[in-house]
């Protein structure tokens, strides 16, 4: 399916030497290769936030369980100087 869209003319222009300064044979290519890119990058953030959940729920129910850790920090750094 085409669809038309309307862009001013100094974005096109815009675009168009974008477009030439990166290589592509044509406007419409370097467009669908932004589309691509900009879709990837919505998907990868998705899937970042979807692990940050996880973890959070996985934090939620360790705090649950087990309560409050202790800070490990001068415990690792006593035992380097060991």
């Amino acid at each position: 399916m085409y669809q038309t869209l309307t862009v001013s003319d100094m974005l096109y222009q815009k675009l168009q030497t974008t477009a030439h300064n990166g290589g592509f044979e044509n406007l419409e290519e370097f467009i669908q290769k932004l589309i691509e890119v900009w879709q990837a990058q919505t998907e990868e953030l998705h899937r970042r936030q979807e692990q940050v959940r996880r973890i959070d729920e996985m934090r939620a129910r360790l705090l649950k369980t087990y309560g409050e850790m202790q800070d490990s920090t001068e415990l690792i750094r006593a035992d380097r100087e060991r």
